[in-house]
């Protein structure tokens, strides 16, 4: 009997390693790991220039990654005036603002939509002027959202970051528009917060701070991306000056944490006809 002694025996092993080498590379590159966002939309939604510093570490990460970033700014920032520096309020430091945000915004690698509704939303002029602008506020994000159709939305939760009534607004105007309509693809909204444990002062928890538990969603981000952040945020002179920005970045250059903090607004899953836990 002749037997087929040219067939040659493959050990399994020789047949796993290469799929074993794919699930390796797939795990541990971040640049394939990430090819799954390239295809995705983030909008951030902010009330002043310089209020990325809220969120500007991440923002960079996912240009980085490939996700589309628009950066919507309600505001001119014409009152933005502090001790620091010596800037006068009015169209001229609003101009200065304009470009330091674009400047900032170029350093992160992202999109920036810069609208032209007045610092403080015109809360000065009582009903007749604040309400209609902050109404066309509302819609402008409305159409924006439409527009570029996110995946996924960052704002101001009802904490305002820093309690400002701005920022309280500019979020609440963004929650409004995402909660008008069912959208025709799923978008998630969040809030970007700080956890109330970190914080010393009673007071500044009750009004700014948020309880570890809800923050669920931590965004980590590289020491490329803070450092990235760092210099955008040197744009941003006219706020900080010189001193108070060496010392600002030289603080977030010793972040050891490197993450932002989300709050997801999660809405009902299912009807109920009480307020209470069954």
């Amino acid at each position: 009997m002749k037997h087929q002694t040219d067939l040659k025996y493959t050990p399994p092993f020789a047949v796993l390693l290469p799929l074993m080498y794919i699930i390796v590379l797939f795990c541990h590159n971040p640049i394939i790991a990430q090819a799954s966002n390239t295809e995705k939309t983030l909008m951030a939604v902010f009330a002043h220039p310089d209020d990325e510093i809220t969120a500007g570490a991440i923002l960079n990460k996912y240009a980085e990654e490939g996700v589309k970033v628009y950066l919507v700014v309600a505001t001119d920032g014409r009152f933005g005036t502090n001790d620091r520096t010596a800037h006068v309020a009015g169209d001229g430091l609003a101009a200065l603002r304009r470009e330091e945000m674009q400047c900032s915004a170029d350093k992160l690698g992202i999109e920036l939509i810069h609208l032209e509704y007045e610092d403080q939303l015109r809360s000065a002029g009582g009903y007749d002027g604040h309400i209609p602008h902050i109404r066309a506020l509302m819609k402008d994000i409305y159409d924006i959202i439409e527009r570029t159709q996110p995946d996924a939305i960052i704002t101001f939760g009802p904490d305002g970051w820093s309690n400002h009534m701005d920022h309280r607004l500019v979020g609440a105007s963004v929650t409004q528009a995402f909660l008008s309509k069912k959208w025709g693809k799923p978008i998630n909204l969040f809030f970007v917060g700080r956890p109330s444990n970190g914080m010393e002062d009673p007071e500044r928890k009750i009004l700014a701070g948020q309880d570890i538990g809800y923050l669920t969603t931590k965004v980590p981000y590289s020491e490329k991306n803070r450092d990235t952040f760092i210099h955008a945020l040197a744009c941003h002179k006219s706020q900080f000056g010189e001193d108070a920005l060496e010392r600002m970045m030289e603080r977030r250059s010793k972040d050891e944490e490197k993450v932002v903090y989300l709050r997801k607004f999660v809405g009902p899953t299912e009807s109920s006809d009480t307020v209470f836990n069954q």
